[in-house]
């Protein structure tokens, strides 16, 4: 990675995050000479095009496990506010800098992102490719989604994909969090009923909430439509008004808050065991991600799809940005 974007990626983010301390005197640390650590700070300062205002810590030296090299940490400083430690590489003999970032891959990816304990269509639980979508009820564009994209990956895929659906109502969708506390209040004793549920109200959220379009009213309906469901269904109907009643949001909350930690920043947001799809995206293209976790996991993908209109004529909807 270019040591400009090293700094603007890393030492920018980390200024603007943190509470003020006590700023450090720019200079040399432990082992490293003074010319040493200028020769550093000028390095970064020329390429990175770093602001004469901030000010250079250069850490002391530590052992790496790169061969040939050592660690040796760079802090920027500014109005009082301190950058987190950003790593570099130094040669043994002190003629080279170097940034280089190491991950962890030995977790499989689809693990990262849960359908754990979620409603699912498509395959069981152990099946090779899982598809978890963050959804907003309310959102227009999870409910072309859910109207077009999801029923073509089913129908071509089957039991080889699962989709979960998980909870990201957004602030500006004012009846979205009663919506997915109703559907979890039936989808806790049944599957069948929270897809039904999901369904009916994507595809009539414009009639949600009535003429009026208060969310008094919206919320009337969606209570009414859950004690219905669940009437249909069969199962415990006292318990699911007492859960509509009680409007506990915990579990949705903690759903938003991993969201969040994995980017997911609007909706619909898809992972495809694990690796995250968003914008616009043509048909063909999912099915080249999903085609390529199936191979991934020893199985062989479907046929093409035989059709007179371009896979290119049905994209993904864009997310809904915060404030759509």
């Amino acid at each position: 990675m270019p040591l400009r974007s090293v700094f603007f990626a890393f030492g920018l983010a980390a200024l603007g995050c943190h509470a003020q301390v006590p700023v450090k005197p720019s200079g040399a640390a432990g082992n490293l000479s003074p010319d040493m650590a200028r020769r550093i700070e000028v390095l970064i300062r020329n390429k990175s095009d770093v602001p004469s205002n901030y000010l250079f810590h250069v850490g002391q030296v530590s052992p790496s496990d790169i061969p040939g090299y050592d660690t040796v940490t760079v802090e920027f400083s500014v109005d009082g506010k301190m950058s987190k430690p950003l790593p570099f590489l130094l040669s043994k003999d002190g003629k080279t800098l170097a940034q280089f970032s190491k991950y962890d891959i030995s977790k499989d990816p689809k693990l990262t992102v849960s359908g754990a304990g979620r409603p699912a269509r498509g395959g069981k639980e152990d099946a090779p490719v899982l598809i978890v979508v963050f959804d907003d009820l309310e959102c227009p564009f999870c409910a072309r989604s859910n109207a077009h994209f999801f029923p073509a990956l089913l129908d071509r895929y089957k039991d080889q994909v699962r989709v979960v659906y998980r909870d990201f109502p957004e602030d500006q969708h004012p009846w979205a969090m009663r919506a997915a506390v109703d559907t979890n209040c039936v989808g806790a004793q049944s599957s069948a009923g929270y897809w039904n549920l999901v369904d009916y109200i994507h595809a009539h959220a414009d009639e949600i909430g009535g003429t009026e379009k208060t969310v008094a009213k919206a919320s009337q309906m969606l209570d009414s439509l859950t004690l219905q469901e669940a009437k249909k269904q069969k199962i415990d109907e006292t318990k699911v008004a007492a859960c509509v009643q009680k409007q506990d949001a915990s579990a949705i909350n903690q759903s938003m808050k991993e969201a969040e930690a994995l980017g997911v920043g609007a909706t619909p947001a898809i992972f495809i065991n694990g690796e995250k799809i968003e914008g616009a995206q043509p048909m063909e293209d999912i099915y080249r991600f999903i085609d390529g976790a199936l191979i991934a996991a020893g199985q062989t993908p479907p046929a093409p799809a035989q059709s007179s209109a371009p896979a290119s004529a049905a994209p993904v909807p864009a997310p809904a940005k915060p404030g759509n």
